[in-house]
């Protein structure tokens, strides 16, 4: 019988353009443009260099009741890693679900 490595080549097939550049797992922001909150995770993230897709869910629907479906509830941010969702800018769990050092204080 004859085996192969496909499995291993379907999971990258399997990732996104940005998952296939980056150290990180596929990172999503669900965010409003007034949200304080959000643009402190979405800085946090930049200043990290941990790309991320930003999901506006005051313009777009079909986002927002993909966000509740995912949380049970319409409070941004939220913060998706990987398989992690992560309610609010909380950066010790978002350290922990990318494996970041947490930065000294300056």
């Amino acid at each position: 019988m004859h085996k192969t490595k496909s499995s291993s080549s379907k999971k990258l097939a399997d990732k996104s353009p940005a998952e296939k550049t980056s150290k990180y797992p596929l990172v999503k922001v669900y965010s409003t443009p007034t949200c304080p909150y959000c643009h402190m995770a979405k800085e946090y993230l930049k200043s990290n260099n941990v790309p991320f897709e930003d999901i506006n869910v005051a313009a777009n629907e079909k986002a927002a009741d993909e966000m509740q479906k995912k949380t049970g509830q319409l409070g941004v941010p939220v913060i998706e890693i990987g398989n992690t969702i992560i309610v609010g800018f909380d950066k010790a769990a978002i350290n922990e679900a990318l494996k970041l050092k947490p930065k000294a204080a300056s």
